[in-house]
């Protein structure tokens, strides 16, 4: 196998050849992390950063995917020894600033050999170029600093949005991306899909819905990641196209309730099939431009058709008739609830006993 080839300015996570190998043998993650020392969570950590690859990794890794176990080693050293000079590089001129204004998560452990615990600034240096993928302050702004611009989300604007933190759900939701496998995109078959994509919405309980969506938007080259948004993110949810054969769309759940999780997700169903890569910024309570004005309009289509609105706006406000509705749809009520709050159609206070709402002990168990 040849060996990656590095700059003297950049490094290369060992993570990179392994999905190289995975897309080219066609190997699910599932069937990789099976062959790893601790599963899944071992696979993400390679992704992330978090798990360096040691004997054990190793061996698992040339069974699964294969290469020798030495080759694997070998990338691993090679991998330290450029992002130590990357650290150097970083240390001697941006670091500070770019500590203050880059969050990562906590790091589950330490991702090179000999780390002292005392050495807090270059372990934080290191542990945000590791998460990020990114040799400096300046790639970082250039790849997440202007993310904004480069995926549709939905932001509320009543709160105050830290950048990074934004950056670092986009970023975790790339990896969780990675870990979906999906058929090559194909958008005339997920437009065909959407009426089979919002009947999913009667299923009431996440954990029974949610790999059901997941599976159905692969086959159509979608990855659907969820990842709970940090503290100063107040995404809801987002779509890119992360290669030309892949796309993703991000939800957050931050409202955790049925009508907002479903309007969301279509609206970023809506921006994939209508925009492609063009770049724009969504914001609740913003200006609406006009990408973000169509997709709402998709999302708001396909939850009520055009042509049963004005039995909408004439149905009678009560549990019985909104059901009997929404069943007629083959959409969950709280959609229809929704859709007449959010028209007007009654005040926001009323039927909201249609509509589901999650805890977090609901969600989680359907995200692992």
């Amino acid at each position: 196998m040849t060996e990656p080839a590095f700059d003297r300015d950049w490094f290369s996570k060992p993570a990179d050849s392994l999905l190289a190998l995975m897309q080219r043998k066609r190997l699910a993650p599932s069937e990789v992390a099976r062959g790893l020392p601790g599963g899944l969570a071992t696979l993400r950590g390679l992704l992330t950063g978090d798990v360096a690859i040691d004997d054990a990794v190793a061996v698992g890794l040339a069974a699964s995917v294969g290469g020798t176990a030495a080759f694997w080693l070998r990338r691993q050293g090679l991998y330290e020894a450029y992002l130590g000079r990357v650290i150097d590089a970083v240390l001697a001129t941006d670091g500070d600033s770019w500590l203050a204004k880059v969050p990562v998560p906590a790091s589950a452990g330490p991702a090179i050999h000999g780390r002292t615990a005392d050495d807090s600034r270059r372990a934080a240096v290191e542990r945000r170029l590791v998460f990020f993928d990114v040799n400096g302050a300046e790639a970082w702004s250039r790849r997440y600093g202007a993310l904004r611009c480069q995926t549709r989300f939905r932001e509320s604007a009543a709160f105050e949005v830290h950048p990074g933190a934004t950056a670092m759900w986009l970023r975790q939701g790339e990896v969780e991306a990675a870990l979906v496998s999906t058929a090559a995109w194909d958008p005339d078959g997920l437009r065909a899909a959407i009426g089979e994509i919002v009947e999913l919405s009667r299923i009431g309980q996440p954990v029974r819905f949610l790999p059901r969506l997941r599976d159905l938007l692969a086959r159509f080259g979608v990855a659907l990641a969820v990842v709970r948004a940090p503290e100063g993110c107040r995404a809801s949810g987002a779509a890119r196209m992360l290669s030309p054969t892949k796309a993703m769309v991000l939800a957050s759940f931050r409202h955790r309730s049925d009508d907002h999780f479903w309007f969301t997700l279509l609206h970023e169903i809506g921006h994939l099939l209508l925009h492609g890569g063009r770049t724009f910024v969504d914001e609740e309570g913003a200006d609406e431009d006009e990408p973000e004005r169509e997709a709402n309009v998709f999302a708001a289509d396909h939850i009520i058709p055009p042509d049963r609105r004005q039995e909408l706006a004439s149905l009678r406000p009560d549990h019985e008739p909104v059901i009997r509705f929404s069943r007629e749809l083959r959409v969950a009520p709280g959609l229809t609830v929704g859709q007449m709050q959010h028209r007007g159609l009654i005040p926001h206070s009323r039927l909201n006993k249609l509509r589901r709402n999650w805890t977090w002990d609901e969600i989680d168990p359907a995200l692992s």
